[in-house]
């Protein structure tokens, strides 16, 4: 993983890390307190891993986080994120060497969460196991590997993280392809998708500025030139954002007055704003044949 993908994950996972939580775990606001917001511990994280100053050594990301729970006494539980680029044999050792470490300095529970990066849909152990003349210990952690994630479902999800998660996957576009142009073609189709996404969904602002230079700057083109293409079409979609507004509120009317006649309108003026026939359907609730023929 270079360096700077590695900024990049630690800035994204602290600006949607509520996110994080509540999209590998949907009851995540029954278990935590988010209210209370998240502190992050890089400072102490590093007294216990100093990094490492061998340039050779494999790059990882980690966030430690204090997040609040509900159980009624001041308790905060260590959320601990690893993001591995290139799988290691010695990964699972790692894992659990951050636990004992953490649980030491701590005392306080842990949930673990390993994020692999790599393309490859290989299988990889969520376990670290060890036994010597009946005394063993068994280590678990969560694992969330990118490259298996179904598209359909991400883009469903009204969660943050999904576009993420869909960036971090946006990222193997076209590396199977020899030519550099048709690469930096397939990447830019998916980026201006993701890029639509983002910008037509209800999200933070605060969020977004992070979500989509995550986007730009994780997903690189062979060619600069495919970039200011790339930008050129961020602006037109930004442009569009106060009409889509409206066109939602318009829409919101549709619903309580169940009017087919201003759903239909609002179709096709996004129709004409370039928006995906599957979008218009989500929005409008008719049928993509409907919409094919306005």
């Amino acid at each position: 993983m270079k360096q700077k993908d590695d900024y990049l994950w630690k800035g994204i996972l602290e600006d949607v890390f509520d996110d994080f939580l509540r999209f590998l775990h949907p009851d995540a606001d029954r278990v935590f307190d988010l209210s209370r917001g998240i502190t992050f511990l890089d400072k102490e994280l590093e007294q216990l891993f100093p990094p490492e100053d061998d340039e050779f050594a494999p790059k990882v990301v980690d966030k430690l986080a204090q997040v609040y729970t509900h159980d009624g006494i001041e308790e905060w539980v260590l959320i601990h994120v690893e993001v591995q680029g290139t799988y290691r044999r010695d990964f699972s050792l790692r894992m659990f060497t951050y636990y004992y470490r953490i649980l030491d300095k701590y005392h306080k529970r842990i949930s673990a969460y390993a994020i692999l990066t790599e393309a490859s849909k290989k299988p990889r152990p969520n376990t670290y196991e060890e036994e010597f003349m009946g005394t063993g210990i068994s280590y678990r952690f969560n694992m969330y590997k990118i490259a298996e994630q179904d598209d359909e479902a991400l883009l469903a999800s009204n969660n943050p993280f999904a576009l993420v998660v869909l960036t971090a996957k946006a990222a193997f576009a076209g590396k199977n392809l020899n030519n550099g142009s048709q690469s930096d073609e397939a990447l830019l189709q998916v980026k201006i998708q993701l890029a639509r996404e983002l910008l037509i969904r209800r999200i933070a602002k605060e969020k977004i500025r992070g979500l989509m230079n995550f986007l730009r700057y994780y997903v690189r083109f062979d060619n600069s030139e495919v970039n200011t293409i790339f930008e050129q079409e961020v602006e037109k979609l930004t442009e569009r954002r106060d009409t889509m507004g409206i066109e939602q509120l318009l829409l919101d009317r549709e619903k309580n007055r169940g009017k087919r006649e201003e759903a239909i309108a609002i179709a096709r003026e996004m129709k004409k704003d370039g928006i995906s026939i599957e979008q218009i359907a989500k929005f409008t609730k008719l049928t993509i044949k409907e919409i094919e023929k306005l």
